[in-house]
């Protein structure tokens, strides 16, 4: 198991750290005027076309694709680090076309797509000239069970017709998003992995409405959480995605790769709220001693750095796995970093919000987005209690009487 960087992924990390530090955290304010001073939440600040446009000429764009047909043709493990490294600002993944939904979406678009899906979405989306969503999760049903899912993909002759009601659709208000990747029941008299599909969904199609959009923590900007209504919805039967039936399949593709990504900004989240403590923590006097001596704070933070270098260790192992054996013999991994990353993240800068007192939750720092963003972690690609379970699974499978 050998975890060391490849001279591609370190010559990368030199890039991209010059980006962060040239480009990224000096935009951060920027970002967020423009963000909350115009006319609409959801659009995009103008600033982030410059700093895509900036990112492109360094060669830091699409480095989430391993196929080199369309993106870096990076392993999961080379890429993992630079992940981390856009963990730490908000504005960095979609600075360099690898912020999700898109990245799934343009995954499997790569991997399950026509041709003429390719052309029409997938070659769009890798030029960031427009984006995308994916709609799975429902509000009528506890859907960390997709196979749950209510909402309807119909056949009539040459047309799908799709009825229901999807949210937390992340993406969705944003109104260069143009395409939505929906999962609905299609057969509920297969088997029950092979009851769904997935269809390609124009977001201007009639019958699509974005109801409303779903603050986090009281935050809607970005670019929104929708939840969408489909009112008798007809595409063409070209618009689905791989099989009749195997869209369940494809979303599990979808996230597996996703859940690691995740983990990779979490860390890296953690890493910068660890660094924003440690200056606090010297900058600081209370009771006549600065923060940095008080014997609580030490712990915290000698603490986090032993969280930070396990989780680091467990989700290049995932990552390795999944480069090697595949992401379906990786399973185990990949729960056991989704919980663990999400526990690092809301434990590390809970501490570091702790440290900054009073201006730990204003918006002078970002610890409290990152919480709330680092909060969603625990339910979202599968909630905490889901992976716990997987791994209760396939431990007790090990000592299972013949």
């Amino acid at each position: 198991m050998d975890f060391a960087f490849s001279d591609k992924t370190r010559e990368l990390q030199d890039r991209l750290v010059d980006f962060m530090d040239s480009h990224i955290y000096p935009n951060e304010r920027v970002y967020a005027e423009q963000l909350l001073g115009g006319d609409d939440v959801h659009e995009q600040p103008p600033v982030m076309a410059e700093l895509q446009a900036e990112a492109r000429t360094r060669g830091l764009w699409n480095l989430f694709l391993p196929d080199d047909r369309y993106g870096a043709g990076l392993t999961n493990l080379e890429y993992a680090p630079l992940a981390e490294i856009m963990g730490r600002s908000q504005l960095a993944s979609e600075a360099t076309n690898c912020a999700a939904p898109d990245t799934g979406n343009m995954e499997i678009l790569a991997e399950f797509g026509t041709e003429e899906q390719r052309k029409e979405w997938l070659e769009p989306l890798l030029e960031a000239d427009i984006r995308s969503c994916f709609g799975m999760t429902e509000p009528d049903v506890a859907s960390s069970d997709p196979t749950n899912l209510h909402s309807t993909i119909e056949r009539d002759g040459e047309e799908y017709v799709i009825n229901g009601r999807k949210w937390w659709t992340s993406g969705a208000a944003d109104p260069r998003c143009k395409i939505i990747l929906f999962l609905g029941l299609s057969d509920p008299d297969a088997d029950r992995y092979l009851q769904h599909s997935l269809v390609l969904i124009p977001m201007d199609t009639p019958g699509v409405k974005v109801e409303r959009t779903l603050p986090v923590f009281g935050y809607d900007a970005g670019h929104g959480h929708g939840e969408i209504s489909f009112d008798n919805v007809r595409v063409p039967t070209s618009n689905l995605l791989g099989k009749e039936g195997g869209g369940f399949l494809i979303g599990q593709a979808r996230l597996g790769p996703g859940r690691i990504h995740h983990c990779m900004r979490a860390i890296g989240m953690a890493e910068r709220a660890l660094e924003l403590m440690c200056k606090r923590a010297h900058r600081r006097v209370a009771f006549g001693i600065p923060l940095s001596k008080q014997g609580v704070i030490r712990d915290w933070i000698a603490e986090a750095r032993v969280r930070i270098e396990q989780a680091r260790l467990l989700t290049l192992k995932a990552a390795w796995m999944m480069d090697t054996v595949g992401k379906d013999k990786a399973r185990v991994e990949i729960s056991a970093i989704k919980v663990a990353a999400a526990e690092l993240a809301t434990w590390v800068i809970d501490r570091a919000i702790q440290v900054h007192g009073g201006a730990g939750v204003s918006d002078d720092f970002p610890l409290a987005s990152m919480y709330a963003y680092a909060r969603t972690l625990h339910i979202v690609d599968g909630a905490d209690e889901v992976h716990k379970m997987v791994l209760a699974r396939q431990e007790l499978k090990r000592w299972q009487e013949d």
